[in-house]
């Protein structure tokens, strides 16, 4: 039998844990929000089934390299509030930290606090000396949260169709 762990990680507000399949009501209502969903992916709301897949599709990268993606919730009373991690398909050039936080969580320092912790686990996991942050140039909260965490736009990159902003994070000196 394969087995593989999940490490969870807590902040001083969230708690990153592996995803499980009583998360997906929330994550299907949270991805089948245009608003949250403008910017993520195809931009269009997911139906159940794709949330679904999408769910398994992060577990399996934990699977196949180690790291992947987070549920996130709040440590105040576990609130499912999004995910957060680290995703590396085939045709992406290197790691993609990546957040989505449902509305109601937008604007409280959520998605920095929850993104330091995903590139600062992986930095202390890993000996990738840089990740990304592929973000739609329209997505200027996005933007700054990648700002505040101290990326660096290093171009644009081409995906599917869709142009997105290049961020790159890079390894603090103290992880060398």
């Amino acid at each position: 039998m394969f087995t593989f762990e999940i490490p969870t990680v807590a902040t001083g507000r969230l708690r990153l844990r592996a995803f499980q399949a009583s998360d997906l009501d929330a994550y299907a209502a949270m991805r089948a929000n245009p608003e949250v969903t403008r910017y993520l992916g195809t931009g269009r709301p997911s139906t159940p089934i794709d949330v679904w897949r999408m769910m398994a599709a992060y577990l399996g990268q934990w699977a196949l390299h180690g790291y992947g993606v987070w549920a996130c919730e709040k440590i105040d009373g576990g609130d499912f509030i999004g995910s957060v991690g680290i995703l590396h398909p085939l045709n992406w050039p290197e790691p993609h930290i990546l957040y989505a936080l449902d509305r109601p969580y937008w604007g409280q320092g959520f998605a920095t606090e929850a993104a330091r912790a995903a590139r600062d686990w992986l930095f202390e996991q890993f000996p990738f000396p840089r990740a990304a942050s592929f973000i739609r140039p329209e997505n200027r909260a996005s933007t700054r949260v990648v700002q505040k965490l101290g990326a660096v736009r290093e171009g644009t990159y081409e995906r599917d169709g869709v142009a997105y902003e290049w961020w790159v994070h890079y390894r603090a000196r103290e992880h060398l």
